[in-house]
């Protein structure tokens, strides 16, 4: 990578603090020592019943997300998922329940695009909010890890964008990241164009609060990060929650 792209970098991860509404957002990248994949997820929120969120990692490395307080939960059908499965060598994140969806169709001997072909963005008119996902692949030579978008086209809910970005090599030290607005608003736009390239790091904690502390701190829920060792696919999650 040129000076260029690391200014690129670190251009796009300060952007983050400067938009008061992302989103929901996936990070996928390579540490600088290419030893470790990186996932970063955090989720965000506006209304009562979003915001009551927290991150409660399970037993087998699953983590789902759960009302902080049930009395406030409303609506349970776009904000209570898991946003982290694995099976084997592939590793799972996304901002809904199509993480479910891509679970089971690897089991079942399927794939990431045949899983998302099923699913479209959410139906929560009129934002219609992106549909993204991220996987890690620790098995598959050609692919070490891919992104996808669903996304209504332009506010249209009659056509169903499926974007499918795939990475071949991992770049030590930079990750790609996806969220689902471009910026706040009403309705809120989705996000637009490519993944954009951001830097990851070597400690976990140093990823974990360099995207933390740049989120707007109304809206910041939840976040965590992943990462999974090349050589021998051992894991470790942190998470923050803001409640």
């Amino acid at each position: 990578m040129t000076a260029n792209d690391k200014l690129t970098a670190e251009h796009n991860l300060e952007g983050l603090q400067h938009n008061p509404y992302p989103g929901r957002g996936i990070v996928i990248g390579l540490t600088p020592d290419g030893t470790k994949l990186v996932q970063v997820y955090w989720i965000m929120g506006r209304s009562v019943n979003s915001r009551n969120r927290i991150f409660v990692q399970e037993e087998n490395g699953f983590l789902r997300t759960e009302a902080k307080d049930p009395a406030l939960l409303t609506d349970p059908s776009l904000i209570i998922y898991y946003p982290l499965k694995h099976t084997e060598g592939s590793h799972i994140v996304t901002n809904g329940d199509q993480t479910d969806t891509i679970y089971d169709a690897l089991l079942a001997g399927g794939t990431f695009e045949q899983a998302l072909t099923t699913r479209t963005f959410e139906p929560d008119a009129p934002n219609y909010t992106p549909r993204i996902s991220g996987l890690i692949e620790l098995n598959n030579p050609q692919c070490q890890y891919k992104l996808s978008i669903l996304k209504s086209n332009a506010g249209n809910p009659e056509q169903t964008f499926r974007q499918f970005f795939h990475y071949e090599q991992a770049i030590a030290g930079y990750g790609h990241c996806i969220h689902t607005y471009s910026e706040d608003g009403d309705p809120l736009p989705s996000f637009q164009g490519e993944p954009k390239l951001v830097p990851v790091y070597d400690n976990i904690d140093q990823t974990l609060h360099a995207y933390w502390d740049r989120l707007n701190e109304d809206n910041k829920i939840s976040l965590l990060v992943k990462t999974i060792q090349l050589d021998n696919g051992q894991t470790e999650l942190k998470v923050i929650n803001k409640q």
